[in-house]
């Protein structure tokens, strides 16, 4: 972490130390963003999202370029390993062979992919950012205005683009094995049913299509914001645990325990953030096979 330095250099207070740190380059300025703003785009997101995802689908290349038949290196002994363990959960949640063959592909990516956006948390706080700081004021602006977020996962809109995108294949995958006419019936008869009368089967058609809509609307939302609240909390655990070393005011006994605190909470959290970044990227990915498996299956 390097809070110390920047705060002592620039003079900033802590809130505005963790204000700079929590707004997306964006083109709009030092305006801190709302949580979801579809009116700009996050450039830091995008561009390490997208360089991440060529990353990841460079890394499974390689793997699949290398694999061998013979005694496997560990390289190839961990991918195949994490190969297995994603088949062998879309086999338990997706019974169709046919489904698996594009589905289990799609949750090894999405899993490498969430993972290594989750793991920029583990950079030095201040590296990317300061790096990008002095390329800004190199271009002829004003180096105060260079925002950088580096953790896309810790974007909600980011968090929910993906969790939208599982969605549209949820909603492929119940028109292709049900049938559109297959589908529409269900919307409108389950999970209450249906009824002979007319009258009766028209409220529960309503009750049960506003049921149905609400079922998706809420599990797109749990799924990307479950994601983005854990990396988001952590980002700012990571911000606050820095700014404890920045509290340096001289050899007296406030600054040693601060800065002794500063050191044993940051090793400590970062020891733990690697079960978080793990276990999310896991759990999305679970949650992507999941949905994908309801899809499926009829009510």
């Amino acid at each position: 972490m390097s809070a110390e330095h920047e705060t002592a250099q620039q003079g900033v207070t802590a809130g505005e130390y963790i204000s700079h740190h929590l707004t997306f380059f964006n083109g709009t300025g030092a305006k801190q963003q709302a949580l979801i703003d579809w009116s700009v785009l996050n450039y830091d997101t995008l561009f390490y999202s997208t360089a991440l995802g060529v990353l990841t689908c460079l890394v499974l290349w390689l793997a699949a370029r290398r694999a061998t038949s013979g005694v496997p290196g560990r390289f190839q002994a961990a991918v195949e390993l994490l190969v297995e363990l994603v088949a062998d959960q879309a086999k338990g949640l997706i019974h169709s062979a046919e489904s698996r063959k594009f589905v289990a592909p799609l949750a090894l990516t999405v899993f490498v992919w969430v993972f290594l956006m989750n793991a920029m948390d583990f950079l030095p706080l201040d590296v990317l950012p300061d790096l990008w700081r002095g390329v800004y004021g190199g271009m002829g602006h004003d180096a105060h205005q260079a925002f950088m977020r580096v953790v896309p996962t810790a974007d909600i809109n980011a968090a929910l683009g993906m969790s939208i995108t599982v969605l549209l294949i949820c909603l492929y995958y119940n028109i292709k094995i049900k049938g559109i006419g297959g589908w529409a019936h269900e919307l409108v008869s389950a999970p209450f049913g249906t009824s002979k009368n007319p009258v009766f089967a028209l409220v529960l058609g309503v009750i049960n299509f506003a049921m149905q809509i609400i079922e998706f609307v809420s599990k797109t939302l749990s799924h990307g914001m479950r994601l983005f609240g854990n990396m988001f909390a952590g980002e700012l655990i990571f911000m606050l645990i820095a700014l404890m070393g920045a509290a340096w005011t001289g050899w007296n006994v406030s600054s040693i325990l601060l800065f002794a605190g500063h050191f044993v909470a940051g090793f400590a959290w970062a020891v733990f953030h690697i079960l978080v970044v793990v276990l999310q990227a896991f759990i999305f990915m679970m949650l992507t096979l999941v949905y994908v498996g309801q899809a499926h299956e009829g009510h």
